[in-house]
C-alpha cells in the first residue's frame, strides 16, 4: 500500500509529510551536532585569529562589506571605457536577451499546446516552425552569456592580480610583509587562490542576482496585466521576508570562508616549508616529526571543512524548503486566486481560452517564483563573497600601509632585566633593551640622507623589527675608497647592519647617510640564481633590453666572465641556454657568478657577506683586485686573514655590544681598540 492509497485530505497529507520530514531533520541535526561538538573538542582544532591583536576577524554582509566590495570593484573595473565594463554590459545584454527569449518561448509553448488541444494541424505547424527558428537564437544567446561571464571572470582576475603585484613588488613591500609586518600570513595564498575565487564569485553573483531581478521585473509587469498587481506583489513580499530570514541564518558563512582560506594557506605553507628545508630535515632524519606536523595542520583544515559541510547540510534543508518548495506552493496558491474567486472574470471565457491564460500566467508565475528562489539562494554566495572580500581587502590595506612604512608586529615586552656574564674572571652586566626603552614605536623614524660619497651612522640604535635592541648606538663613518672588513661573533648584528644599509629595516632613530640603493650592491653567501638564460644570471636584475640600453654587448660580458674565471662555464653552456642554474653551477661557480654580476653593474659600494667562502684564496684575491680597478668600495664580512691586505678599515663588533671602526695597517688585523 502506498501513500496515495490512504484516504487522506490534502491538509492531512501535508501535515503527515511535514511531520515526518521535520522529525527526520531533527534527528539528523542532532547527530551532526554531536559530530560538530566532537570536532570542536579535538585539540588539533584551533581558532583562527588575528595574530597581532588576538581578536577574531569579524566578517558579515554589512556596510563595511559593501564599502570594501565597491573599492575592489573600482580596481577590477576602473572606468567606463575599459574592457571590463564592456564585458559587464555584454553580460547584461545577454541576460536581457535571454529573458526576452524565455518569454517568447513560454508564449510559443502555450500556443503549441493550445493547437494540440484544439487539434489544429495548421496552427501546430506554424508555431513549431517558429520554435525551430527560435532554437539557434536561444543557443547563441546562452553561449554568448557563458563566454562573456568567463571573459569577465578572467578580466577581473587579471586586473586585480596586476594591481596587487604592482603594490607587492614595489618599494620592497614583499620583503616588509614577510619580515617587518605580522598581519598577513601566507600571502601567496591571497595573491593566487583568494584572488581567483573572489573574481569568480563576484562575477557569478552578478549573473545570479541580475538575471533573477530582471526576470522578476518583467514577469511582474506581465502578470499585473493578466492577474492584477496583488499577485506579483504577494510573491515579492514573500521573497523579501524569506530572503531576510535566510540571510540571517547564513551569517556564519562569511567567517567560515575566511577561516577556510587561512587554513588552506597554512596547509600549503607547511608543505612548501618541507620542500624548502628538505636537506636539513633529511640530515636530522626528521620525516616522522614533519609528517606529524603536516598531519596536524591538515586535520585542522579537514575538521573545519567538516563543520562547514554540517552547516551547509542544515542550511541546505532550510534553503530548499523556503526558497524552492514553499515558494512554489505560494506561487500555486497565488495564481489560483484569480481563477477560483467568486467574481472571477475568467468564468466568462471558454475552456480553451481559460486554459491558455492559465498556462501562460502559471508558467510566468512559476518562472517568477524560480527567480525569487535564486535571489534568496544568492544570499549564500553573498555571504561567501563577504569572506573573500574581507581577505583581499585586508591584503590591499596592508600593502598600502607597508608602502608608507607603517608596520604592525608583535613586539618583545619591555623589560628591565639584566644579564650577567663572566668574561676572564670579570662580571659584565648587560641590560636587555627594547624599542620601548628608547621611547620609540614601530612608526618612529630617524633621518636618512642619500649621498654616494660616504656611509655614516650618527647615534643610530640597531633595532630588529620585533623591537629587540641589538646595538645600543652606532657612530662611525666610511668614506668612498676605504674598503672595510667587518668582524664579530655570530649573532652580533653584522647582517642586521647591512639590512639597515640596504633599506630593508627602518632607521628608528638617529641619522644614516648612505648611497642610493642602485649604488649599493649586496652579495650573500648563497647567491640568488634567477630563472632564465646564462646571460640572465650575469646581468640580473637587468633584462636583455636593459643591457642593450646601457650599450653593453656580449663581448663586454665575455670580458667580465674572464675576470670572474668563468670562461669554461660559458663555453660549456653558451649565453642562451635556459636551465635551473642553482643546480647546474657548483658552489664556487655560483659565488664567482655573483662577483661577475657585481662587475657588470659596477656600483660605487658593495657588501660582500661571506660571498667567497667556496672560492680559492688566489681567485679571491684576483676578484678583489678587479673590484679595486673598477672603483668599487667594499664592505666585507669574512674570517679569512688573507683579506686584510685588501682593506683599509675594520668595523669590529665586540662582545659587549659595541661597534668600533679601526685602522688596518700593513695588511694585518688591528690590535688596538682605539676608536678612529
Amino acid at each position: 500500500m502506498s501513500l496515495f492509497d490512504l484516504d487522506l485530505s490534502p491538509a492531512q497529507a501535508g501535515i503527515a509529510v511535514t511531520g515526518v520530514t521535520a522529525a527526520t531533520w531533527v534527528v539528523l541535526n542532532k547527530v551532526n551536532a554531536r559530530k560538530l561538538k566532537a570536532l570542536k573538542m579535538d585539540p588539533a582544532v584551533v581558532c583562527i585569529s588575528d595574530k597581532t591583536s588576538g581578536k577574531q576577524t569579524k566578517v558579515a554582509v554589512d556596510r563595511k562589506f559593501l564599502a570594501n566590495l565597491i573599492n575592489l570593484y573600482k580596481v577590477c573595473c576602473p572606468g567606463v571605457f575599459t574592457k571590463e565594463f564592456g564585458l559587464t554590459l555584454s553580460v547584461a545584454g545577454s541576460l536581457i536577451a535571454r529573458t526576452w527569449l524565455d518569454i517568447l518561448s513560454i508564449d510559443n509553448h502555450t500556443r503549441i499546446e493550445s493547437a494540440i488541444v484544439a487539434m489544429d494541424k495548421g496552427l501546430f505547424k506554424k508555431h513549431m516552425s517558429f520554435f525551430i527558428l527560435l532554437t539557434p537564437m536561444l543557443a547563441l544567446t546562452n553561449n554568448i552569456l557563458k563566454y562573456s561571464l568567463s571573459s569577465l571572470q578572467l578580466a577581473f582576475r587579471v586586473r586585480l592580480t596586476k594591481y596587487l603585484y604592482d603594490q607587492y613588488l614595489d618599494n620592497l613591500v614583499f620583503y616588509k610583509m614577510g619580515n617587518l609586518d605580522g598581519r598577513i600570513a601566507n600571502v601567496d595564498q591571497l595573491l593566487t587562490q583568494d584572488v581567483e575565487k573572489f573574481s569568480d564569485t563576484i562575477t557569478d553573483l552578478y549573473s545570479n542576482i541580475s538575471k533573477p531581478f530582471l526576470d522578476i521585473a518583467i514577469y511582474a509587469t506581465k502578470l499585473t496585466r493578466v492577474l492584477g498587481a496583488h499577485t506579483p506583489l504577494a510573491m515579492i513580499g514573500y521573497m523579501l521576508l524569506s530572503g531576510a530570514f535566510l540571510t540571517r541564518l547564513r551569517k556564519p558563512v562569511s567567517k567560515m570562508t575566511v577561516d577556510e582560506q587561512k587554513l588552506e594557506g597554512e596547509y600549503r605553507f607547511a608543505n612548501s616549508r618541507l620542500i624548502t628545508h628538505s636537506e636539513e630535515v633529511a640530515f636530522y632524519d626528521g620525516s616522522v616529526f614533519e609528517k606529524s606536523t603536516i598531519e596536524k595542520v591538515f586535520r585542522r583544515l579537514v575538521n573545519h571543512l567538516k563543520s562547514m559541510i554540517l552547516f551547509r547540510f542544515n542550511m541546505g534543508f532550510v534553503d530548499n524548503v523556503i526558497a524552492k518548495y514553499l515558494a512554489t506552493l505560494v506561487g500555486f496558491y497565488i495564481v489560483s486566486r484569480p481563477f477560483l474567486s467568486e467574481g472571477s472574470r475568467f468564468k466568462t471565457q471558454n475552456h480553451s481560452s481559460r486554459l491558455e491564460d492559465y498556462y501562460k500566467s502559471g508558467r510566468m508565475l512559476l518562472k517568477m517564483a524560480e527567480a525569487m528562489g535564486r535571489v534568496a539562494l544568492a544570499g549564500r554566495e553573498l555571504t561567501r563573497l563577504a569572506g573573500l572580500t574581507s581577505r583581499v581587502n585586508e591584503l590591499m590595506e596592508v600593502l598600502d600601509d607597508l608602502k608608507k612604512d607603517k608596520f604592525v608586529r608583535q613586539q618583545v615586552s619591555a623589560s628591565s632585566h639584566s644579564t650577567e656574564e663572566v668574561v676572564n674572571g670579570e662580571t659584565k652586566v648587560y641590560r636587555e633593551l627594547t624599542l620601548a626603552s628608547f621611547g620609540l614605536t614601530l612608526q618612529s623614524r630617524g633621518r636618512t640622507i642619500i649621498s654616494d660619497g660616504v656611509i655614516k651612522f650618527e647615534r643610530v640604535p640597531l633595532i630588529a623589527p620585533n623591537g629587540s635592541v641589538l646595538i645600543e648606538t652606532l657612530d662611525f663613518e666610511i668614506k668612498h675608497g676605504q674598503n672595510v672588513l667587518v668582524r664579530g661573533s655570530n649573532g652580533c648584528g653584522k647582517s642586521s647592519l647591512f639590512r639597515v644599509l640596504g633599506g630593508l629595516w627602518p632607521v628608528f632613530s638617529g641619522t644614516v647617510i648612505k648611497p642610493a640603493r642602485r649604488s649599493l650592491f649586496y652579495i650573500p653567501q648563497k647567491p640568488y640564481m634567477t630563472l632564465g638564460t646564462f646571460r640572465d644570471q650575469l646581468i640580473y636584475p637587468d633584462s636583455l633590453e636593459d643591457m642593450k640600453r646601457k650599450h653593453v654587448t656580449d663581448l663586454d660580458l665575455e670580458n667580465i666572465i674572464e675576470q670572474a674565471n668563468l670562461a669554461k662555464v660559458l663555453k660549456a653552456h653558451g649565453w642562451n641556454k635556459v636551465a635551473e642554474w642553482i643546480d647546474v653551477l657548483s658552489g664556487g661557480e655560483k659565488q664567482r657568478m655573483a662577483m661577475a654580476r657585481l662587475f657588470y653593474h659596477r656600483p660605487h659600494w658593495a657588501i660582500l657577506d661571506e660571498c667567497s667562502s667556496q672560492i680559492s684564496v688566489d681567485t679571491e684575491c684576483q676578484l678583489y683586485d678587479v673590484c679595486r680597478q673598477r672603483n668599487i668600495t667594499l664592505i666585507t664580512v669574512s674570517h679569512r686573514d688573507t683579506l686584510w691586505a685588501h682593506h683599509e678599515k675594520c668595523l669590529k663588533f665586540t662582545d659587549d655590544k659595541q661597534v668600533k671602526l679601526l685602522d688596518v695597517v700593513g695588511g694585518v688585523e688591528p690590535q688596538s681598540e682605539q676608536q678612529q
